[in-house]
């Protein structure tokens, strides 16, 4: 019997094939992304497949009741052309329910989204290269500290107001585990000022976040995390908008590779993207 195309939830251990995909495309994600993806929503991560053959994946990973992102939308080469990815689709659409949706969708891609009724909220650009390490001020540096367990919950709430949704879990399994990424936050006790992750990816690093309540604030954090780059190429993607993010990676010795669009379905939500130097993640926001 002729095995038939289903989607379903993801099992144990599929994530880390969506995201090999992920690295097969050019997207570069982080070597260890999965465990913290996971714990965003262990629900929200579907896999495509031809009997037991996956071929197919999508994530609409969902922060409480009013927002979700979408995500890792991919079907292996082989398998195009054959209207899975409209199942694929429909199923993570269902998911999101009546949550506003956003996504990061590359510019070939973003005549496609707007049909499905997303619309753009503005650029972002990904700046790459070998990095400059900034000289900061030794009290802005002093400040830098690593985020420890007793500074996790003010750092979600400190997210909470620049992320359009409380993503607790996540940030606890993204910033909380210094074996996998070296996370650091400016601020005491519920007065954080900024924060910013760096881990290792198929290529070199990615900073994201890379969240701070002014300029001198990122430059710090920068600082802190390129020091652990051992000469190797960095990534961010950075908000268009954002002038002084902009400048901060320009002046780093960083240019723009690769180029995507904050969309929504439904009404954008406000973001403060004067505190956004780097985004988090494109595949989850």
């Amino acid at each position: 019997m002729k095995s038939t195309f289903a989607v379903r939830t993801m099992r144990a251990g599929e994530l880390e094939l969506a995201l090999e995909w992920a690295r097969q495309e050019g997207w570069n994600p982080g070597i260890d992304d999965a465990q913290a993806f996971w714990e965003a929503d262990p629900a929200g991560f579907l896999i495509g497949a031809i009997g037991e053959v996956p071929v197919g994946c999508i994530s609409v990973v969902r922060y409480g009741e009013a927002f979700a992102f979408l995500g890792l939308y991919m079907l292996h080469p082989e398998f195009r052309g054959r209207g899975y990815g409209k199942q694929l689709w429909n199923k993570g659409m269902t998911l999101a329910g009546n949550r506003v949706v956003g996504l990061d969708g590359v510019v070939a891609q973003q005549e496609n989204y707007r049909r499905h009724g997303f619309e753009m909220a503005y650029r972002t650009l990904r700046y790459g290269g070998i990095p400059k390490v900034p000289e900061v001020d030794e009290a802005q540096a002093r400040q830098v500290m690593p985020v420890a367990d007793g500074k996790l919950e003010a750092l979600v709430h400190f997210d909470a107001e620049i992320f359009p949704g409380l993503r607790h879990s996540f940030i606890r399994a993204w910033c909380g585990v210094p074996q996998r990424r070296a996370s650091f936050i400016v601020g005491g006790g519920s007065r954080v000022r900024g924060y910013g992750t760096i881990r290792r990816c198929f290529e070199g690093y990615k900073i994201g976040p890379l969240f701070a309540n002014k300029p001198e604030v990122a430059l710090a954090l920068m600082s802190k995390l390129l020091a652990k780059t051992n000469g190797q190429p960095v990534y961010l993607d950075v908000p268009v908008d954002n002038v002084q993010a902009i400048r901060l990676a320009e002046d780093r010795g960083l240019s723009p590779v690769f180029e995507t669009a904050r969309m929504y379905r439904g009404k954008a939500p406000e973001i403060p993207l004067d505190r956004v130097f780097g985004v988090t993640t494109l595949e989850l926001g």
